[in-house]
Order: C-alpha cells, then sequence, then structure tokens
C-alpha cells in the first residue's frame, strides 16, 4: 500500500476523495455479495446510482467552494510604521473599498521603521499569492515594487514616487505601479509660518535613510533659499533618536517645521517637548498626529481623506478599469482636504499675535478656555 503526503493530498484532494469514496462503495458492495450470494439487479442499479448521485454532490460542491475563492479577493498592506496618520490612510482605504461592495479579507503587516523587516514582508505577500499590495509610507511601497513584477502595487502617503523610484512619471503608464501622493504645499507652509511667527530659521529634523525624509528635507531648504530663510538640519536614522536631535539643533533655530516624514512624526512627542520647554514655536503637517501636542500650527492633508484616495486607486484596478500603471500618481489639490489649526494657548505664551484672515480660514482654533 501506498502512502499519500499531505503535499500530494491538498494538490489533489477533489480526485482522491472521490476515489475513496467509490473504492469504499465498491468493497461494501463485493461483501454483499459474498455474504448472500448474489445482488439482485434492482440492487445494483440502487447501488450505482447512489454513487453517481454522491459523486456528483462531492464535485459540486468542491466547484462552489473553488467558486467562493475566486470572488475573494486578498489584499496585503504594508505600513513602514504605525502612527495616526499612517493608520488613518489604512482606515479611510479599507472604508472606501467597504462602501463600494468588495469581499476582501486584508493582511495588514507593520515594518516597525525597518527596511529588512519591508523586503520580508514583501516576500511573504508574494508567497501568499494576494491579489494586490499596497505599501503605506516611501520603504515599503518600495519593497512591494521591487520584489512584485506584476501584481498590482498601490501606494499612499508618498512625497514623491518620481523621486522615490517607484514610477517613471506621474502620468499613467505602462508599469503596475501607481497611487496616492501626500505632497505637501512646503513652500506655502514655511511662508505662512515665518511670516506669523517671525521665525528667520528653521530646522527640520528629517530621516537620512528614507527617500521620503529626504526629498521632504530638501524641499524645505529651497524654500527657505526662496523665501530669504536659513534652513539648519539634522538626520536621524530611526525614532529613537528624534528627542536628541531636537536637542542639538533647538539652541540654533527660531522654529521647527515637521512634514510628512513617517519616523520622525511617530516621535513627535518629543519635539513637541522639547519646543515647548525652551518656548519655540513647531509646525506639524500632521493634522492627524496633532492631538495632545504643544504645537503651534497644523497646517496639512487630512490623512483620512487621503487614505479614501488610496482606496480610489485600488477601486480603478479591482474593478478592471485601469491597471495599477494607468492610474498614474493621484494628487490632492481640493483645498477640503488640508485643515489648518492653530493653538491659542501657545501663541499667548509666545506673545504671537494671528491675523484674523488666517483665523478665519482656520478649521481649529485650540484653546483650553474655548
Amino acid at each position: 500500500m501506498r502512502i499519500i503526503t499531505i503535499f500530494e493530498y491538498e494538490k489533489n484532494k477533489k480526485n482522491i476523495l472521490v476515489f475513496l469514496f467509490t473504492e469504499t462503495l465498491f468493497h461494501v458492495i463485493v461483501l454483499q455479495k459474498l455474504r448472500n450470494g448474489r445482488i439482485e439487479m434492482k440492487h445494483k442499479v440502487a447501488i450505482i446510482s447512489s454513487i453517481m448521485v454522491l459523486v456528483m454532490s462531492l464535485l459540486i460542491a468542491q466547484g462552489v467552494k473553488e467558486q467562493d475563492n475566486k470572488d475573494f479577493i486578498t489584499i496585503g498592506v504594508s505600513k513602514i510604521v504605525a502612527h495616526p496618520a499612517l493608520d488613518a490612510i489604512e482606515q479611510g482605504m479599507v472604508d472606501y473599498l467597504t462602501e463600494k461592495g468588495y469581499s476582501i479579507r486584508y493582511d495588514s503587516q507593520n515594518a516597525n521603521g525597518e527596511i529588512s523587516t519591508a523586503t520580508s514582508i514583501a516576500y511573504k505577500f508574494k508567497a501568499d499569492k494576494v491579489d494586490l499590495v499596497v505599501g503605506i509610507g516611501t520603504p515599503t511601497a518600495q519593497a512591494l515594487a521591487n520584489v512584485f513584477d506584476t501584481t498590482p502595487v498601490i501606494f499612499g502617503g508618498i512625497t514623491d514616487p518620481v523621486e522615490a523610484g517607484l514610477v517613471p512619471t506621474y502620468e499613467p503608464n505602462g508599469g503596475n505601479v501607481g497611487g496616492a501622493s501626500d505632497k505637501n504645499p512646503v513652500y506655502e507652509q514655511i511662508r505662512v509660518f515665518s511670516e506669523i511667527t517671525g521665525a528667520k530659521t528653521i530646522g527640520i529634523i528629517f530621516t537620512s535613510g528614507e527617500a521620503n525624509g529626504v526629498q521632504l528635507k530638501d524641499l524645505v531648504v529651497d524654500s527657505c533659499e526662496k523665501l530669504g530663510l536659513k534652513a539648519v538640519t539634522t538626520g536621524i536614522s530611526n525614532s529613537s533618536e528624534v528627542k536628541q536631535a531636537a536637542l542639538a539643533i533647538i539652541p540654533r533655530v527660531d522654529a521647527i517645521y515637521v512634514g510628512t516624514d513617517n519616523t520622525v512624526v511617530s516621535a513627535i512627542t518629543s519635539i513637541s517637548e522639547v519646543c515647548k520647554n525652551n518656548n519655540k514655536p513647531f509646525f506639524t503637517a500632521d493634522p492627524t498626529s496633532a492631538e495632545g501636542l504643544d504645537y503651534f500650527m497644523v497646517w496639512g492633508f487630512n490623512y483620512y481623506v487621503h487614505g479614501r484616495k488610496t482606496g480610489e486607486a485600488v477601486d480603478q484596478v479591482l474593478s478592471g478599469r485601469k491597471t495599477a500603471g494607468e492610474v498614474g500618481t493621484l494628487f490632492s489639490s481640493d483645498k477640503s482636504e488640508f485643515e489648518l489649526y492653530f493653538n491659542l494657548d501657545v501663541a499667548k505664551r509666545l506673545g504671537i499675535t494671528i491675523n484674523k484672515t488666517y483665523l478665519d480660514s482656520a478649521k481649529l482654533l485650540y484653546s483650553e478656555d474655548i
């Protein structure tokens, strides 16, 4: 007797089950014949009919199961780190696709700021043969794009996908990568922040090993040069270094700008604490992470809304309307997708007067007295 391995069983389960079932009934017939010496024709017909009905039932059930599996979409989601903005992107995407009526199983993974982990996650998704992958944050999107050649790769929370090497152009193309960019109007942010606070030297902490962080630093430096301001930069490699970087830079700057550098934002409470203790205003481009911080000004994307735009990119692929490459890069230009906050308590403590025009355009004016 030959032993059937687990691999063989899984691979040929349907045929093996039909064979075993038929063999069992055949032996029942033989035993009956030996016991009675003969089998009447009507009994033969009944037994054969039963075999046929049961075998067809088994095949139909297996076919229904296979059809169910085809209707069930699997999406791998890889985030570079967990913090409110990236979590909001994921939730916005999930909600959008749920509203569209898709039946999706998500495999959500967090790289914890480690590029090597992002690569491992990408290979896991490939081994699992997921239908589509989503990279939230530049390093995870890069890892997915490097591993998948044909499976659709959608990105979200990416400042500049062309500079990051994810796509050859912002326009629709023939590749398998596309998605939504969260590129902020850095020049305008720096201009307004400096105008209101009077800051002439702007500090920025960036992740030196992450394309997104380097791009943001370059945008800030370029914007400061055009505005006649001075930029002071300091690089970090992981979130545990953020507080020390803030302490090192704070004596040399008038204010600190925090963009959408995911590693820095994940430790933004440290920057808030350092700025408060040194009476320096700080700006953050991430409204999602602002709650509980001692910020002076917040101006940036609503990342839940950005997540819904990422979901829109996924929907275009799943519906068959476009390939991931044909989606291109979706930018946000609608003012309703941006939010402006001012902390009036911080402004009062620092002796800063905010122009009424800016106050009137703010979505949130925070004060413990309000």
